[in-house]
């Protein structure tokens, strides 16, 4: 099996995998609890959140989350007042403000350009005083465009709201700007083990719990934690750290490689210019990518967001770039990183290449 659906999931890091099995295996203390066994755990817990915050701004506090799901859900339905947010973002903002909006708070929905961006002008005049919360993602997951969040962030700040950053697809990966107040971020994206992320709160910012319980987290999160999952989560993210400069370079390597592999007859989705290199979604006309996933089960890839998947509508990121029925259906997305090897993407590439070329389609 070739592995090419990294915004979907990353491989386990061996080194996350090792960080954990102590805690699944042999100690099984619950890190909330006063007695030895338990500051134990503890402990461990309190190192990799010193971890995984390291990769954010300072001046903030991080509670861990089942997930970036629970942690956006959290970071919208604690604040307060109207929201404006980007219509490409992840179904765990838009199903959540869509169902607060039912609710009677007001939501702002900005369009984006062809090439994924949101419309700054169009941002300005919906970021006004009285405004709550801006909630735009850092990478897109679907097509790998990066927004313009310092932009956003200022205008936020202007008005008076909260800016809500979700970094999942670029945490560790692309540089998380300062004036965001609210970050989630996920274990899974960065070679950490699912069930487990984080959302980080600035200094000063209060957010109303999500779950009521036993407050366990300093930020109000209620719930017991896991031991195993927080410290493969902490020993992923010192590898991104460690490792982010060796990442970036093969990752970029591998963008370039796979364009020019593709040729003419495919095109980019998004920004060229800016984008995650490691996100590749490209369409080719008149393409059945139903029938070429069954051609090619052994190779991982996407036709879209997995979150979406089995949900028989199209995708709605490439809908708000502009792209027709059609051509969002002919689209694939590819998704390489850190365990991908250059014989494997070129290999893909020729039997994705080959496999289009039987449906008398232009590769």
């Amino acid at each position: 099996m070739i592995y090419l659906d990294y915004q979907a999931t990353t491989p386990l890091a061996p080194e996350a995998l090792e960080a954990m099995l102590p805690w699944l295996r042999d100690q099984h203390a619950n890190p909330h609890s006063s007695h030895a066994p338990g500051r134990a755990a503890k402990a461990a817990v309190e190192v990799a959140r010193d971890r995984v915050a390291a990769l954010l701004p300072a001046e903030g506090s991080l509670a861990f989350t089942s997930g970036a799901t629970e942690a956006l859900n959290w970071a919208i339905k604690g604040t307060v007042g109207p929201i404006v947010t980007i219509a490409t973002e992840h179904a765990a903002v838009l199903d959540t403000v869509e169902a607060l909006g039912r609710q009677g708070r007001a939501v702002t929905v900005l369009p984006v350009g062809r090439d994924g961006l949101v419309d700054l002008a169009a941002a300005e005049r919906a970021i006004v005083p009285g405004t709550g919360l801006v909630a735009a993602m850092l990478v897109n997951n679907e097509i790998g465009v990066i927004q313009p969040i310092t932009a956003l962030a200022d205008l936020a700040h202007k008005a008076g709201a909260l800016m809500l950053c979700d970094a999942v697809q670029g945490y560790g990966r692309v540089p998380i700007p300062d004036g965001c107040d609210i970050i989630a971020v996920s274990a899974h994206k960065v070679h950490g083990p699912k069930g487990i992320g984080a959302l980080w709160v600035r200094d000063g910012v209060t957010l109303a719990p999500l779950m009521h319980g036993g407050g366990q987290e300093g930020l109000g999160r209620s719930g017991t934690l896991s031991p195993a999952l927080c410290s493969g989560f902490g020993v992923a993210a010192q590898m991104m750290a460690e490792r982010a400069g060796r990442d970036r370079a093969h990752v970029e390597r591998l963008f370039g490689m796979a364009r020019q592999q593709f040729g003419p007859g495919w095109t980019i989705n998004g920004s060229t210019a800016h984008r995650y290199p490691g996100n590749l979604n490209m369409r080719c006309e008149g393409l059945d990518v139903a029938r070429l996933m069954s051609d090619l089960r052994d190779i991982a890839f996407s036709a879209g967001s997995a979150c979406a998947s089995g949900s028989g509508r199209s995708s709605h990121v490439l809908r708000a770039i502009g792209l027709n029925e059609a051509q969002a259906r002919s689209s694939i997305r590819i998704g390489f990183g850190r365990y991908t090897t250059e014989e494997e993407l070129v290999t893909a590439i020729d039997r994705i290449m080959a496999a289009a070329a039987t449906q008398q389609v232009t590769p």
